[in-house]
């Protein structure tokens, strides 16, 4: 019974940062199932991406409804990254756990302190195609090395290289975290063990109701905020993870 609430407070509290930030669902998910509900980081990274795919869909909808997705600076974005997400999720299996998760906690600190500068002067919805896709690109193998859904990457990136505006960024990078998640689910099939459904599917139910109260918050809060929010949570996050890897 315990572990059901802490999946379900867990899922909510996911769902709740996708919902608003557009981002921070899996790099908030993986450390929740290895620490407070005993997966195994394999099982971890691989469960949190099918949790992320779903959770990331319902906010996209929700986002969409109020024409907060730039749909082709995202498709554009997206793309380029299926093959990069592919290749670097066959690939993750390879390297020691320790190594991954120091990997990972390093890219949460970046993408906060990156998050943290000022926003890009450039008109929203201004497509630059190679930048969009090289960026994509390198987002696309981060997510499937790291078993994430590249939110807390893809935020930043839509704001500060593609100039968005922030709560325009934060519904395209949904479509974008639901591509390169599924790529990298691709790319893990049958390596799925050790996954506990009877904890995944409360904890995405929960992560999914979060999401529509995420979405009615980020309507309520300045886009300013919601960056520095968003940057506190990645540092503290990373700070946990880079601790735990060095005692």
């Amino acid at each position: 019974m315990t572990v059901l609430v802490l999946a379900l407070v867990a899922g909510a509290v996911i769902g709740l940062a996708l919902g608003a930030l557009g981002g921070g669902g899996s790099v908030l998910a993986v450390p929740a199932l290895i620490y407070l509900l005993g997966f195994t980081p394999a099982a971890a990274t691989t469960a949190s991406l099918i949790i992320v795919t779903a959770t990331s869909v319902t906010a996209l909808y929700a986002h969409t409804r109020d024409g907060n997705v730039a749909w082709k600076t995202g498709a554009l974005f997206a793309a380029a990254g299926i093959i990069p997400a592919y290749l670097a999720g066959a690939a993750a299996g390879r390297l020691p756990e320790a190594v991954l998760t120091a990997a990972f906690a390093v890219i949460a600190a970046l993408a906060a302190l990156r998050m943290l500068r000022p926003s890009a002067s450039d008109p929203p919805d201004r497509i630059r195609p190679g930048k969009a896709a090289g960026a994509g690109a390198g987002l696309g193998a981060v997510t499937g090395f790291l078993g994430v859904g590249g939110g807390f990457l893809a935020v930043p990136a839509l704001v500060n290289v593609l100039g968005l505006a922030m709560r325009r960024a934060v519904g395209t990078s949904l479509l974008v975290i639901t591509v390169n998640s599924l790529a990298a689910l691709t790319a893990r099939t049958g390596t799925g063990g050790g996954l506990h459904w009877e904890i995944i599917g409360p904890f995405t139910g929960a992560a999914i109701l979060g999401a529509w109260d995420g979405k009615r918050l980020a309507t309520k809060i300045s886009g300013t905020t919601l960056q520095r929010i968003f940057a506190g949570v990645l540092l503290a996050v990373a700070a946990f993870m880079l601790g735990d890897v060095i005692v």
